[in-house]
């Protein structure tokens, strides 16, 4: 970026699995920052944290501590944003929160950049970041939705343990060790931190993401289903899915039908309109076992594709399989990304 201003910003939550990707974002984007302020809750004040060679110390987040900033970037959890997002608002910053806090709120934009910048605009100060597993799947939907319509979106997910943070990641590693060990694995953190019952990670796959609903579905299956309608303004299409933790640490994958509005589609076409779309790269050749693998994905800004066929059954039926960084397309870039967009377009 070239830049005649720079920003005072804040990041809320920099000592967590996203923060640290948020830092490490805004140094290789070489962000317009005149002053960075790193917050966190009382647990973690203190703490110092490496950015642009020098060593910067976490304060604990307070009202005042958003006075003279002008962007700040949470993810520190739903109920941090909750009590401190309108605090940052009320002192002049725009705030782009990465929780769930605000996503379906009416006046709140929920932005993937690629898909519906000009959301960005009508901000009242709070801009959302959307969740990582709907991220990467609007990305690769918006391009069809525009050119061959939309009817039907079904999705399977195989998501990382980084999305329920460092401590899951942890989970994974030391239970892996014990089963390699043949001892007993204890489980304190997944499938969630907060329910009473926990299940080994390791070796296993888990069909809960998030606490459960009285639908029968899990609030992350919830908020792909809701938050996917939102950014593609499509309020009537239907949309539902299954999200599944795996023991495998960044980087989710989803398994995604979707009905195209239009007869005689070809698998052509929609490679074709992947290779061209933005932030997206295609990844698709059988003949070469070319495919995208979570592993691959990981550490890279880009959404993934392949794995595209055609429906044997249902002529509009197409199959695709996505795949991205969860930390930096699903979260700390999506939110760099958007706070970038906003300074281009002044949107402040």
């Amino acid at each position: 970026m070239s830049h005649n201003h720079t920003y005072n910003v804040a990041v809320v939550g920099a000592t967590g699995a996203v923060g640290q990707k948020m830092l490490e974002t805004l140094e290789e984007r070489d962000f317009p920052i005149n002053q960075l302020k790193l917050l966190s809750s009382s647990r973690s004040a203190g703490k110092k944290v490496p950015f642009r060679g020098e060593e910067l110390t976490v304060e604990e987040a307070t009202p005042e501590s958003f006075e003279n900033v002008q962007i700040a970037l949470f993810s520190a959890g739903g109920s941090v944003s909750k009590k401190f997002a309108p605090e940052a608002v009320k002192r002049g910053a725009v705030v782009i929160d990465n929780t769930s806090a605000y996503r379906m709120a009416e006046d709140v934009p929920l932005v993937v950049p690629e898909v519906n910048e000009e959301d960005i605009k009508n901000h009242q100060g709070i801009i959302a970041n959307p969740n990582c597993s709907t991220i990467q799947m609007v990305a690769a939907l918006k391009p069809i939705k525009n050119e061959l319509g939309l009817k039907r979106v079904l999705v399977s997910t195989y998501q990382a343990v980084s999305g329920a943070g460092n401590e899951a990641a942890d989970e994974l590693r030391d239970q892996s060790q014990a089963f390699l060990n043949g001892e007993n694995l204890e489980a304190e953190i997944l499938p969630v931190k907060g329910e009473k019952n926990h299940y080994p990670i390791a070796f296993n796959a888990l069909p809960q993401i998030d606490v459960f609903q009285d639908n029968g579905y899990t609030f992350e299956e919830m908020k792909m289903i809701n938050e996917t309608k939102k950014i593609l303004h499509a309020q009537e299409l239907p949309v539902a899915a299954t999200c599944v933790r795996l023991p495998f640490f960044t980087s989710h994958a989803e398994s995604v039908y979707i009905e195209v509005d239009r007869k005689g589609v070809t698998v052509e076409e929609i490679r074709k309109l992947m290779d061209h779309a933005p932030g997206i790269v295609l990844q698709d050749d059988p003949a070469t076992q070319t495919y995208p693998t979570p592993l691959d994905a990981a550490g890279k800004k880009d959404v993934f594709v392949g794995r595209i066929r055609k429906d044997l059954d249902n002529e509009y039926g197409f199959h695709l399989w996505v795949v991205s960084d969860n930390l930096l397309k699903g979260a700390a870039w999506n939110s760099v990304q958007i706070a970038e967009r906003v300074i281009a377009n002044q949107w402040l």
